[in-house]
């Protein structure tokens, strides 16, 4: 009875570790991606990106099978003056008319500390791919006591070139290079 127990005992513990990856869909009212930049070395303003769609898979017990792919749609890009809002929206930068949105879609995650990833990926705008590696801080993975669903949560950041994506007015005297601050939340969709 006692190897019993003890052999019981055992998988419960290495269960979880042997768990499948789970797949989330991210959640737009809670999901922001923040470009900064220099303005002439005055200021450092910024605008985000909202309405983002997209999903991630997750698996803690190996790192390189999760993955992301992410949808931004420049109807929710927000530089917080209408005026700004045009003049990003126009030819000179992401010409949303033509290019409606952007994207990222991982191709390699990688193991980079406790809670950390380096995430190796495909950015395209303005129909320009170029590879981007994310600094990623896994912040929780738990049950939401909310959404009553499985949710997890990441912060990321990676510096970008303007220029490489057909972005590069006015550098240098505005930064070519950006910065991109990303915080999500995903969670595992409900059963219809």
């Amino acid at each position: 009875m006692r190897k019993f127990l003890l052999a019981a005992a055992l998988s419960a513990l290495v269960a979880p570790a042997l768990a499948a990856p789970t797949t989330y869909t991210l959640d737009p009212a809670h999901t922001d991606v923040i470009a900064s930049w220099s303005h002439f070395g005055f200021s450092n303003p910024s605008a985000h990106f909202g309405d983002v769609d997209g999903s991630l898979t997750y698996d803690p017990a190996n790192v390189a099978a999760s993955s992301v792919a992410v949808t931004l749609p420049l109807s929710g890009l927000e530089a917080f003056t209408d005026k700004f809002n045009t003049h990003l929206n126009s030819a000179d930068f992401f010409d949303s008319a033509k290019f409606p949105t952007a994207s990222f879609k991982s191709t390699k995650v990688e193991a980079a500390g406790k809670d950390k990833l380096k995430v190796t990926g495909d950015l395209t705008i303005k129909g320009i791919t170029k590879p981007v590696v994310l600094d990623v801080t896994l912040n929780k993975a738990a049950d939401h006591p909310v959404k009553k669903t499985a949710s997890i949560g990441f912060d990321a950041t990676a510096m970008v070139k303007r220029s490489d994506f057909g972005l590069g007015a006015y550098a240098p005297m505005v930064s070519d290079e950006v910065k991109l601050t990303i915080t999500t939340e995903a969670d595992v969709p409900k059963a219809k």
